[in-house]
């Protein structure tokens, strides 16, 4: 997991658990979700006092493979990285990790989409936003 230069701790709740005992598939996203926004506030892009209108990210695209199952009282972190940067869009890696062994539970990739929530349109990444970004990961 060398790549990744950001993690987020991640608790399992009982309540991301299928009938199965393991963690729901779709649990996931909600984790690579809020790994992202700490990512972001990480890097200077997101506060926490403002508005998720203010984020200017729009989820495009989603690919998640599992590797093995997740269970109540696991030990995990969620690991963020930027792939690509586009013209509008950022391309993020994503991976749950058990922190005790260094398994990768899942991967995935994000593709997020610069967007202007209030004018509801894509817009171009803001120059900041592609300053930082490819400071912090060496792009």
């Amino acid at each position: 997991m060398s790549e990744y230069k950001f993690f987020h701790p991640t608790e399992v709740r009982y309540g991301d658990l299928d009938p199965q005992g393991h963690v729901n598939n779709a649990k996931y996203l909600t984790y690579f979700e809020q790994a992202r926004v700490y990512y972001l506030i990480h890097l200077g892009l997101f506060g926490k006092d403002q508005s998720f209108m203010d984020i200017g990210l729009i989820v495009a695209d989603v690919h998640i493979a599992y590797h093995a199952p997740t269970h109540y009282g696991d030990e995990i972190k969620t690991g963020v990285r930027t792939k690509k940067i586009g013209g509008k869009s950022i391309i993020m890696e994503q991976s749950v990790v058990d922190t005790k062994t260094g398994a990768e539970m899942a991967k995935g990739e994000v593709v997020m989409v610069a967007f202007d929530y209030r004018a509801q349109k894509t817009i171009s990444v803001p120059d900041e936003w592609r300053k930082k970004i490819s400071e912090f990961e060496g792009l």
